[in-house]
């Protein structure tokens, strides 16, 4: 039993960047075996793939794994989740082939599209898995599960992309790799991590019976529908974060052709080295914050929330740095000499990661407050100016100009939630002033 302890913030944060800088790795590896191995204009029907599969997973979650961690009343069991991601799962896959059909794609990007479909509805169930154990403040078994995905995902998508040169087989074998893993260890792990909570005394359970932790998908009506209408505002959100990232991506398909998409793509996977200690500590703050924030705390609120914008400011300022002095350098070892061209493109994604950083971090401090709805409008605002600075900026400046768009949004994003942030303290201080009096 002891084993299922929860852990400290600061082994929680070392844990979740461990498992997210191998993740983080090995996809970055999957994109250097498509430029070693293929050509640009493969990175960029690999990168498509994504770009259209993300957003309606993005939607179709309704990010259940942040409602979960930020569940510290437990309002919803874990087989409601469960049941709710079930059906919106097979909701995304049945969208995601409505949208390839009605695209008109070729039928091998039409086919590598549905595979990437189908990888990330494997990756969408073990998702719920990972918010049971962020709830639970357990990073270590979402790092362990990262850490198995990653490198197999790596192997078998290269031994496809290597034994038939196509994108295809590759993914093919992405989309094994994801269902071994929900299989073998998620799915296991849930389990045991269940049947712990099932073990605990009834004065540390709460009033739940050992129904509460059944592994087993729940449909009751009122339920989900209650749990859809919670999560569905931070569902819109997220689809527009995805949608945002990604604009710049379809612009750059339809204007300049899948080629110069792939040496976007694989130059701005780069800024996934700072996303991940972003995404590490903003993960493993997130159940600490909404309990500062569920206990009325304004003040360690705030301190916490500041100290990882710091932190994100840092890791802007070392990318830039290092695009400044060594990008060509980068460029040609991780990829090809062509890459290399494109270093000015490199210097300003480094810059818009700086400021996506910080945008993150707030976003994960208003996520933490379980303010959802107002992100919708706040991200249909970043987004609506994401594309207009594509329609304006790409046609001048070409992939730079993509680059400048993400920028943009990024300062709107930041702007916007600083203000949302604001009214939280405020909110925060009265409930403080009234407790006082």
């Amino acid at each position: 039993m002891q084993q299922y302890k929860s852990l400290t913030l600061r082994r929680n944060f070392s844990w979740t960047f461990v498992g997210n800088a191998v993740y983080a790795a090995c996809q970055w590896g999957m994109l250097m075996v498509l430029a070693k191995l293929g050509s640009p204009e493969m990175v960029g029907q690999f990168t498509l793939g994504l770009a259209i599969t993300a957003p309606v997973f993005m939607f179709t979650n309704l990010d259940l794994r942040h409602v979960q961690a930020t569940d510290a009343k437990s309002q919803y069991l874990f087989s409601d989740y469960l049941g709710l991601r079930i059906v919106s799962t097979l909701l995304a896959l049945v969208v995601i082939v409505g949208i390839t059909f009605k695209a008109g794609y070729n039928w091998e990007t039409s086919l590598a599209i549905f595979l990437v479909g189908l990888a990330k509805a494997f990756e969408s169930i073990s998702d719920v898995f990972y918010g049971l154990f962020q709830q639970n403040e357990r990073m270590d078994r979402i790092a362990f599960s990262l850490m198995i995905r990653g490198p197999l995902s790596l192997l078998l998508l290269g031994i496809g992309v290597y034994m038939s040169g196509r994108v295809v087989w590759g993914v093919v074998g992405l989309a094994m790799a994801w269902a071994v893993v929900l299989l073998g260890y998620d799915l296991r792990n849930g389990r045991l991590l269940l049947n712990h909570l099932r073990a605990m005394p009834q004065d540390e359970r709460g009033r739940k019976g050992e129904q509460a932790f059944a592994l087993r998908p729940q449909w009751q009506k009122r339920t989900l529908t209650k749990l859809v209408w919670l999560a569905l505002p931070i569902g819109f959100t997220m689809a527009l974060i995805s949608l945002n990232s990604n604009i710049p991506r379809y612009f750059i398909e339809q204007n300049l052709g899948q080629r110069e998409l792939g040496v976007f793509a694989a130059i701005a996977y780069l800024m996934v080295a700072g996303s991940m200690v972003v995404t590490a500590l903003g993960q493993s703050a997130t159940p600490r914050l909404a309990k500062y924030y569920a206990d009325g705390n304004g003040i360690a609120f705030r301190t916490l929330l500041i100290k990882m914008v710091g932190i994100a400011t840092l890791l802007g300022g070392i990318a830039v740095l290092l695009a400044l002095v060594a990008g060509k350098e980068i460029l040609t070892v991780l990829y090809q000499p062509e890459y290399a061209q494109h270093q000015n493109l490199f210097v300003w994604l480094m810059v818009a990661a700086g400021i996506g950083y910080v945008s993150s971090f707030l976003g994960y401090g208003i996520a933490a407050a379980r303010y959802f709805r107002i992100q919708v409008p706040l991200f249909a605002l970043v987004t609506t100016s994401s594309a207009i600075a594509c329609l304006w900026l790409l046609p001048i400046y070409g992939l730079p100009g993509a680059a400048f768009a993400l920028m943009i949004s990024g300062i709107v994003q930041a702007v916007l939630s600083v203000g949302v942030l604001f009214q939280i303290l405020r909110r925060l201080n009265r409930q403080q002033e009234e407790v006082t009096l």
